[in-house]
C-alpha cells in the first residue's frame, strides 16, 4: 500500500510539472519504475559532479568550464531534491528491501548534497533507518560531518573535504580528536581514515598536519569567541 501511494504521489507531481517546463516529468507505477526514477536522480546528480572534477584537474577549479557543470549540477539537484522529498516527507524511508543499496545511496546523495537545513530535517529519519538495518551507518556518518562543518564545528569522522583558496588546493575539514578518528570509525564499521581518503579523495592522511591544523581551527575559534 505504502508503494503504490508513492507512486500515485509522484506520478500526480509528473503531472503537475508538465505546466512547469523546468521540472522532470515522471511516471510512477510500480517498484521497478520507482527504482528507474532513483537511477535518473543518480545519473543527473552525478554525472555533472563527475565531469566537473575531472575539469577541475584540468583547467582548474574557477574556469569557465568547471562553472558551466556546476550550473548544470544545481540545476538538476534542484529537481532531484523536490524528487526525494516528496517521498520521504509522505512515507519515510522506503528501505533497501525496496529500492537496493543504490537507492539508499541516491537519496543519501541528494540530501548530502542539499543545505544544512535539509540534512537537519531529515537527521532523525536517517539515524532510525540505521537503528532499523534500512540503511548503512556510512550514510549517516556523511550527514553528521557534513552538519557539523557547515555549522563551522570541527567534524567527527573525517568524511568531508575542503577547497582552500588561499593554497588552492584540497585538504580534509578538521577534525576533533585526530588521534583516535580511526578508533570512532572502527566502532561504526568504517576503515581507517588514510584507506578512505585515499580511495575516494586520492588524499594522503597525514595524522601530524591535521593534528595542527585542528589546534589552528580550535585556536581561531576561542578568537572569534565561538
Amino acid at each position: 500500500m505504502r508503494l503504490i501511494l508513492i507512486f500515485t504521489l509522484l506520478l500526480a507531481m509528473a503531472c503537475s510539472n508538465r505546466k512547469k517546463p523546468n521540472k522532470t516529468q515522471t511516471s510512477i507505477q510500480n517498484t521497478k519504475d520507482l527504482i528507474a526514477v532513483l537511477d535518473t536522480i543518480w545519473r543527473t546528480e552525478q554525472e555533472p559532479i563527475t565531469l566537473r572534477d575531472s575539469l577541475i584537474e584540468k583547467y582548474g577549479v574557477e574556469s569557465k568550464e568547471v562553472q558551466g557543470q556546476q550550473e548544470i549540477y544545481e540545476r538538476n539537484h534542484a529537481i532531484n531534491e523536490r524528487k526525494v522529498k516528496v517521498i520521504l516527507d509522505k512515507y519515510g524511508w522506503p528501505g533497501k528491501d525496496i529500492i537496493g543499496e543504490q537507492g539508499n545511496w541516491t537519496i543519501c546523495n541528494v540530501i548530502q548534497h542539499s543545505d544544512n537545513e535539509i540534512r537537519i530535517k531529515y537527521l532523525p529519519m536517517i539515524r532510525q533507518a540505521v537503528k532499523d538495518k534500512k540503511l548503512h551507518p556510512r550514510f549517516l556518518v556523511r550527514t553528521e560531518d557534513r552538519i557539523a562543518t557547515e555549522r563551522g564545528d570541527l567534524q567527527i569522522y573525517g568524511g568531508q573535504m575542503k577547497y582552500y583558496p588561499e593554497t588552492k588546493s584540497f585538504n580534509v575539514w578538521p577534525v576533533f580528536d585526530p588521534v583516535n578518528i580511526d578508533k570512532r570509525r572502527a566502532e561504526i564499521g568504517l576503515e581507517p581514515i588514510s584507506e578512505f581518503l585515499k580511495s575516494r579523495f586520492n588524499f594522503e592522511w597525514n595524522l601530524e598536519e591535521q593534528i595542527k591544523r585542528t589546534s589552528e581551527f580550535e585556536k581561531d575559534r576561542i578568537k572569534k569567541g565561538k
